[in-house]
């Protein structure tokens, strides 16, 4: 069975989004770049050396599909990942390997999570992570926090996501003040009260 990893660069207030896109009004495009540090570059480069497939939002896939290709030579695995992608506007690419993934998109992750392959990544594709997130798709976080605010963008968690708790399976800091941490799925929220 494969595992579908969320792995995101996120704002102490949870914004996710990284590009300026069109008419959309965001202005703090590439707002991680500032922060970058060699222990974030060693984490970031042992990530895209995994063999992985990738699982994706149509507008991440849009963004993508005409950078990677002439800049494989920082990420050569994006190539040889199969691009699952979510999108009922589109159901064809010229860079392959790409299979487009329309109507019931948890359905379809559900299925592809219970066939043999590569575990799948999921990067930016925040409209995506939502639906992942509402239907309990999601089974590992590796995030990198960093130590700003934007108070404007796409976020991690919205309205909807469901209560789910998780553990800390690895985490450090970066001399630049990234928290860098992995979490996977674990279960219920364990709820309590006070002296018990």
């Amino acid at each position: 069975m494969r595992k579908i990893i969320a792995c995101e660069f996120v704002t102490l207030d949870g914004v996710i989004q990284s590009e300026e896109c069109e008419g959309d009004g965001f202005k703090y495009g590439g707002w991680f770049f500032g922060y970058a540090d060699e222990v974030t570059g060693d984490v970031i480069q042992k990530r895209l050396g995994k063999q992985v497939d990738l699982l994706l939002g149509r507008k991440t896939f849009d963004a993508w599909e005409p950078y990677w290709p002439t800049h494989s030579d920082f990420w050569p695995n994006v190539m040889t990942a199969t691009k699952y992608v979510a999108s009922n506007t589109r159901d064809a690419s010229d860079w392959q390997p790409t299979v487009f993934l329309s109507g019931d998109i948890a359905e379809k992750v559900s299925q592809l999570k219970q066939q043999d392959g590569a575990n799948l990544h999921v990067m930016g594709s925040a409209n995506l992570l939502q639906t992942l997130f509402k239907n309990d798709l999601v089974d590992e976080l590796q995030l990198m926090i960093f130590p700003i605010t934007l108070g404007t963008g796409k976020r991690l968690f919205t309205h909807g996501t469901i209560p789910a708790a998780f553990k800390i399976t690895e985490s450090q800091v970066s001399p630049n003040g990234i928290i860098i941490v992995n979490y996977k799925r674990d279960g219920e929220v364990k709820t309590g009260t006070m002296g018990s």
